[in-house]
């Protein structure tokens, strides 16, 4: 099977993550696991008031998390959300590859790892384009 990062936006019940915050977020893990995923990285976001009410509350914990599964499994993944009375909305997108690590390095709260640069090359196209300005020449003269 196919294997991809996802990245998931929870809106969680503001009211019961108050009331017991280690539970309401471990939650989000097993769901992933049970649907045989990888978690590799989970964190609150925000806490704020919504836009619009949904199923009567006000105010909603917003949870990133990014994980690994098989492509397959995600409709089940969604499904389990569904069914958690803490999730009142979910939003499941696909990660683009070349960005998972800077992202799960960001969610983690680690440094971006940095690209490589051939420092010599970037100076030298530099002065490239500085002799290429110099050199203009009009024919009206």
């Amino acid at each position: 099977m196919a294997s991809n990062v996802y990245e998931c936006m929870f809106i969680l019940d503001s009211n019961r993550y108050a009331r017991d915050p280690g539970g309401v977020a471990a939650q989000i893990p097993l769901m992933v696991e049970s649907c045989g995923g990888e978690m590799l990285a989970s964190r609150l976001w925000n806490e704020q008031r919504l836009a619009y009410p949904i199923h009567g509350h006000r105010k909603g914990a917003y949870w990133l998390s990014y994980f690994r599964m098989d492509t397959d499994k995600v409709v089940e993944f969604n499904r389990a959300c569904q069914l958690n009375e803490n999730v009142l909305r979910n939003l499941t997108l696909k990660v683009e590859p070349r960005l998972v690590d800077t992202l799960v390095a960001h969610a983690r709260g680690e440094a971006p790892p940095r690209p490589k640069v051939d420092v010599d090359q970037s100076f030298a196209d530099e002065d490239d384009s500085d002799e290429a300005d110099e050199t203009v020449e009009t024919e009206d003269e």
